[in-house]
């Protein structure tokens, strides 16, 4: 019986790199080997030679990627966090372009989708990106439909992840897909990560910057919203404070931030919440009182909602590595 042929991965790699977003990916590939996985891995800048990363750590390819000749199972394509100089780079573009019309899947890692989103290919595609980036991901590329919550997205044959470790989820579905639930989960369990991790990225993005413009009138009112939020910010008691009708105040927030009233100061108090479950040990329903919320169940189905978990959980997340 013939052998059964490796699964290709090519990952590219190029000046600024982000290094995790490089070997978080191959590793997820080299543990996968070692519970039955076949990937052969290879790297590949433009002309074959040393590129330095993040932290100043030299990455040597194995090839150019002028000279790929073989079949591309999976196409990687990390970031770089100045991802203007990754998109400016016509040759590393040009290259990503070519080999990614050849491969039977594209990922792209974090900022990695800026490049590949340069040639073109994710016009009409749903796409992530680093949660930090997502507003200029959209803004450039205004025909991709960026998710600025998803760890990562899968639309057709492009996946593309969110920032930096999500390239580990990412590339966990990947093998789970080619290999099974099996593989991947003794492949996370090897590298002592999640298979799915909860929660998608707002659990990060404390303080979204709202895009606030120029008028006086609105910016007094939101300094005074993130100043206090556990005070009286019903729209009636906001519009009164500012001089303002309802409905002018209406307009205003969703002129300059997008969102309404109460989503905005529903945020601000999310936000407040989080800030004192990663800094304090104050209970549950202190928290709630100080952030505005009022009751612990409300904090509750805010967070369930808007995070994907409990603030018990969120608190034992991103307070300490430490074990309790």
């Amino acid at each position: 019986m013939a052998s059964v042929p490796p699964h290709q991965i090519l990952m590219v790699v190029f000046d600024g790199v982000q290094l995790l977003d490089v070997t978080g990916p191959l590793e997820v590939y080299a543990a996968a080997n070692e519970y039955g996985g076949n990937y052969r891995i290879r790297t590949a800048s433009v002309d074959g030679l040393p590129v330095t990363a993040t932290a100043g750590v030299q990455l040597v390819p194995d090839l150019a990627l002028k000279d790929i000749d073989f079949r591309i199972d999976t196409f990687m394509v990390p970031g770089r966090p100045d991802w203007w100089a990754a998109v400016s780079d016509t040759p590393l573009v040009d290259c990503i372009s070519h080999l990614a019309g050849r491969s039977a899947t594209v990922a792209a890692i974090c900022a990695g989708a800026f490049p590949l989103a340069a040639t073109g290919l994710l016009d009409g595609r749903r796409a992530a990106t680093h949660w930090r980036l997502a507003a200029d991901l959209a803004a450039r590329y205004s025909g991709i439909d960026v998710d600025r919550d998803a760890i990562f997205v899968r639309d057709g044959h492009f996946i593309t992840s969110a920032g930096i470790t999500a390239g580990i989820d990412l590339t966990l579905s990947l093998v789970e897909a080619d290999l099974g639930a099996d593989i991947a989960r003794a492949a996370a369990k090897h590298l002592v990560v999640f298979m799915a991790r909860p929660g998608g990225q707002s659990q990060f993005s404390v303080r979204q910057s709202a895009k606030y413009g120029t008028d006086s009138v609105l910016r007094q009112v939101l300094d005074d919203i993130a100043a206090e939020p556990r005070a009286d910010h019903t729209l009636a008691a906001m519009a009164g404070r500012a001089g303002v009708s309802q409905r002018h105040l209406t307009r205003l927030f969703r002129a300059e931030t997008g969102t309404t009233a109460a989503q905005f100061v529903e945020r601000i108090r999310l936000e407040a919440a989080q800030a004192l479950l990663e800094s304090g040990s104050d209970p549950l329903d202190s928290v709630a009182r100080r952030s505005g919320f009022g009751s612990v169940e409300t904090m509750r189905r805010t967070f369930q909602r808007v995070l994907g978990l409990t603030p018990g959980s969120y608190r034992d997340r991103f307070r300490t590595t430490r074990h309790a």
